[in-house]
């Protein structure tokens, strides 16, 4: 479902429902706009708010659960809400990672290993019986403005050289951090939706969201 020798922007709504509605159908309709419903927002919305999603947009959804344990149900609950991919947590019990990929796999979903705080993604990798469809370098929300902190780049080659899965970069991506991304390697690049006020990079709310994302595509292309 998804190429390798494309560049993909995921767009991450992590707010409610009335942002979704209101910004979603804004949204240009691209083959290489991937739509998130990030961590917050289905804590905030549950699986009803991916539900809304899917009625909005036609194109691919990815469902950020982060899942940790209960892989088979979780993978299940992201298919029958509409997703088209379901993330899945890199510190979770490796039973837990190789089952969640396994049933992405059955369900026809695709598996994004979420690598927060994993300082060495291979260990993760060796362990894994079948390979996620892409893995995610993240740096977290918490971590954005620790001096010193960055997506860890040097970790792509280390992977693409032994194995075929996509990398996305999330944490802190604005327009140059996209370009950075693209330079390094990355195949989806995954920028946040933020309100004016909060401490994050990312598109805000109140920008001219076409536009910025048309910018976006510009720059990853």
């Amino acid at each position: 479902m998804l190429d390798h020798r494309t560049r993909y922007l995921q767009i991450a709504f992590n707010y409610d429902i009335s942002l979704v509605r209101h910004i979603l159908p804004r949204i240009p309709a691209s083959s290489n706009i991937l739509i998130e419903a990030g961590t917050p927002f289905i804590k905030r919305e549950g699986l009803r708010g991916l539900y809304e999603m899917r009625r909005m947009w036609g194109g691919l959804i990815v469902a950020d659960m982060k899942i940790n344990d209960g892989a088979v149900n979780e993978v299940d609950m992201a298919r029958q809400s509409g997703a088209d991919a379901v993330t899945i947590s890199g510190s979770a019990p490796i039973e837990t990672v190789n089952l969640a990929i396994e049933r992405c796999e059955q369900v026809n979903l695709i598996s994004m290993v979420d690598l927060l705080g994993i300082d060495e993604p291979l260990h993760v990798f060796r362990a894994m019986r079948h390979k996620p469809g892409a893995a995610v370098l993240h740096l977290g929300r918490d971590e954005e403005n620790t001096t010193g902190k960055l997506i860890q780049y040097r970790h792509i080659n280390r992977i693409h050289s032994k194995y075929s899965t996509l990398i996305a970069a999330a944490g802190g991506v604005g327009l140059k951090e996209a370009h950075s991304a693209i330079f390094n390697g990355v195949n989806i690049v995954i920028v946040n939706l933020v309100h004016p006020g909060d401490n994050w990079n990312g598109i805000s709310t109140q920008e001219d969201i076409p536009s910025i994302v048309n910018e976006f595509l510009e720059t990853m292309a």
